[in-house]
């Protein structure tokens, strides 16, 4: 199994989706160049946020390094929503595409993976975490306006006097959830890519199956490589 993958951002998904490859794939090892890619490995590069991953070229780069390269069995491109949608986002990456005129080798499979809204609305999942925003008096506007421990996440909108965009307030609303327990930004997601965290999201689908679609598909994704490792 080669895999390369290719995020929208440059720090919480470069820290995240190695974390937690290394969870449900821990056969599976990290190179940090692309043509060092072997047997039971991946290498994951940014596409330094989007719509720059198609402006600039990213993703129609890392397309001609896999074609030149031959071997690699799986592009999983990886992207937010936000407003768009799931649908939406996968329609603008295979439009793109073929704008260009440009597709994989037969023998590699395209897996577009949409978080939705964005990478922020999964980690909103984690039910443990709620109960401890509860303990932050900032947490009470968002709960009020929607309770994330009992309806799905990916579902939230934002309030109607919100000026910013969905997915600030879903990266805002996680903020004060984890707090005064655990800290997170973008440069520093380390207290969210935890085992333990993974863990209680991979608990929520126990307790919710139809909630977090996105994310489900991302892990039955990495669930079906277990074969191959």
């Amino acid at each position: 199994m080669r895999i390369y993958i290719l995020v929208e951002g440059e720090n919480t998904e470069m820290a995240l989706y190695p974390a937690w490859i290394s969870y449900i794939l821990p056969n599976l090892k990290r190179v940090d160049d692309f043509f060092n890619i072997e047997n039971d490995s991946y290498y994951i590069a940014s596409g330094y946020g989007y719509p720059a991953m198609i402006q600039n070229n990213h993703l129609i780069n890392a397309i001609k390094d896999i074609n030149d390269k031959g071997d690699i069995d799986y592009l999983i491109v990886c992207l937010d929503g936000d407003t768009v949608g799931v649908q939406g986002r996968k329609n603008e990456i295979l439009t793109h595409l073929k704008v260009n005129n440009i597709s994989l080798i037969n023998n590699c499979k395209l897996e577009i993976i949409i978080q939705n809204i964005c990478i922020e609305t999964w980690l909103l999942g984690n039910k443990k975490m709620y109960s401890n925003g509860e303990l932050n008096k900032n947490f009470i506007a968002y709960s009020k306006h929607y309770n994330v421990s009992i309806n799905d996440p990916e579902l939230m909108e934002k309030p109607k006097d919100y000026k910013n965009s969905k997915s600030i307030y879903h990266y805002c609303y996680l903020i004060e959830m984890l707090k005064p327990k655990l800290r997170y930004s973008k440069a520093s997601p380390n207290n969210v890519i935890t085992k333990k965290y993974f863990d209680s999201l991979q608990d929520r689908f126990n307790d919710t199956p139809n909630h977090l679609g996105s994310l489900k598909t991302l892990l039955d994704l990495l669930h079906s490589f277990i074969k191959f490792s």
